[in-house]
């Protein structure tokens, strides 16, 4: 079994028995049902328990979407100017406190930061031979969660090793952002120290995986030397290589290669609805970001969202071989192929993100435009070395092997070496990253981290939109006792 056809699970509730006051021994008696207190007696409890945090991954199709049109790369799209508007809002960065995407995010990765603390505050129940393996990967999967609510919103209520239980929301503060990045970089450095660079089950999460991210959470927190070594430590003996034919990578029949450091793994062979997205195990993303009412080889239709922009199109140079990878140009497929046919959308620009949109020949079940089985690729090589680069240059440390990271994913895209360093160097790995990263969910954080965004952005503004807003009923719900984020 891999983790792609995992087993549904409901865990994480608290069932409070139903007491009964009554003299008659016979009826007074313990209940035969199992309650969240009561779970953790074995070993299949512990790995039930950790598929279920697991699959709030699945809901961060929504990020990777959004990281891409609340940058410069893509606009909304959709049907309509009313078509989802709290997508349009982020878009155009009129967004507000009231926001249903905002809020799903909140919600959705709160929910999985809770089922990996689930597993943690019941870490020392039972006993058995591996739990340090279950334990490092709900430690991992805390992180990753965390890390997408401290990007988006700041100061979040941390929790550590227990669950945030109704009614917590009354007691429970705002954690500063440098205390909840404190416990990422703890949390991942414990990953690292106990998960093999080779998983026993496709989808799991690795030491490489841990590594990865633990770099990347060290960049955003401009500590480029740690960040250097724990990334150069993986590329010296970590599994991990450039697929050599860029333009396979992101296929259905390509997931899980030898550049995946980590993959969200989906399938389309349970169904799904609009009631519930955070339910589908399909990528929910792939159906909204597709080419309207499309008929034609290769594609299938969605709901055009996502559309990337012209610049970001001439943002790769001549001879790129990633730029019909990364973005379709629907005028010249349609040029290209007998009987295509599509209907423009809100916003059309003629581009569609090419790496996310439905491809024939999945099971197509109901709804299909929601149960697409394409993985999101989250950490790939290329951007570890590109990372790597960015440390090295950014610290000061060594610009020549800066180079060379940077060199090698340039090569795989058919482009020459480049000989810079200082400044210049650290422009070059911006612009590589967003080329390399096109339509992955990166560049917004990218633009926000380096102080580049209010220029790059139509609407942005400084600092307000470094940060979204903390939805509102959020704050309700706490009291009105934390504050929002300034200018909302």
């Amino acid at each position: 079994m891999v983790l792609k056809n995992h087993i549904k699970a409901i865990l994480g509730m608290l069932l409070l028995p139903l007491w009964i006051s009554c003299s008659d021994d016979f009826v007074d008696v313990d209940s035969f049902d199992e309650d969240s207190e009561n779970y953790f007696n074995s070993e299949e409890d512990y790995e039930l328990a950790l598929i279920a945090a697991y699959d709030m991954l699945q809901s961060t199709y929504l990020n990777a979407m959004l990281g891409e049109i609340a940058s410069d790369n893509t606009l909304a799209g959709g049907e309509s100017a009313t078509d989802v508007p709290g997508i349009q809002e982020i878009d155009d960065m009129v967004h507000t406190p009231v926001n249903q995407q905002l809020r799903d995010i909140w919600s959705w990765m709160y929910a999985g930061v809770n089922r990996a603390n689930y597993i943690l505050e019941f870490r020392d129940k039972t006993d058995f031979p591996g739990k340090e393996r279950i334990l490092a990967e709900a430690t991992f999967l805390r992180a990753y969660y965390y890390f997408e609510l401290v990007k988006w919103f700041g100061d979040v209520p941390l929790a550590v090793d227990q669950r945030l239980l109704f009614g917590d929301q009354d007691v429970v503060p705002r954690t500063s952002a440098s205390e909840v990045y404190d416990q990422i970089e703890a949390d991942l450095t414990y990953a690292a120290a106990n998960l093999p660079y080779t998983a026993f089950e496709t989808g799991r999460v690795t030491k490489g995986a841990a590594q990865a991210l633990l770099g990347k959470v060290l960049i955003y927190r401009e500590k480029f030397q740690p960040a250097a070594q724990v990334l150069e430590d993986l590329i010296n003996n970590g599994p991990y290589e450039l697929v050599a034919d860029y333009s396979t990578l992101f296929e259905n029949d390509n997931e899980n290669n030898v550049e995946s450091v980590f993959e969200v793994q989906y399938t389309d062979v349970e169904g799904a609805g609009f009631g519930c997205l955070q339910c589908s195990e399909g990528n929910v993303a792939v159906g909204f970001n597709g080419i309207r009412n499309y008929s034609g080889p290769l594609f299938e239709s969605g709901f055009s969202f996502n559309v990337p922009t012209a610049e970001a199109y001439a943002a790769f140079e001549d001879g790129d071989l990633r730029r019909d990878v990364a973005i379709l140009d629907i005028e010249a497929w349609a040029a290209a192929n007998e009987g295509v046919s599509y209907v423009e959308g809100y916003e059309h620009t003629g581009y569609y993100n090419r790496k996310y949109i439905a491809r024939q020949g999945d099971l197509n079940t109901g709804d299909a435009n929601l149960t697409n089985p394409n993985n999101y690729r989250a950490i790939r090589y290329a951007e570890v070395l590109l990372l790597a680069a960015e440390a090295l240059n950014r610290g000061g440390i060594n610009d020549g092997r800066a180079l060379g990271y940077l060199n090698q994913v340039r090569n795989r895209a058919g482009l020459a070496d480049l000989s810079l360093g200082g400044g210049a160097l650290t422009e070059a790995i911006y612009q590589e990253r967003r080329v390399e990263l096109m339509g992955e969910g990166h560049r917004f954080f990218d633009l926000v981290r380096t102080g580049r965004a209010a220029a790059a952005i139509p609407g942005f503004q400084a600092p307000k939109n470094e940060l979204f807003p903390i939805p509102s009923i959020e704050i309700e719900l706490a009291g009105n006792r934390w504050e929002q984020n300034p200018g909302y």
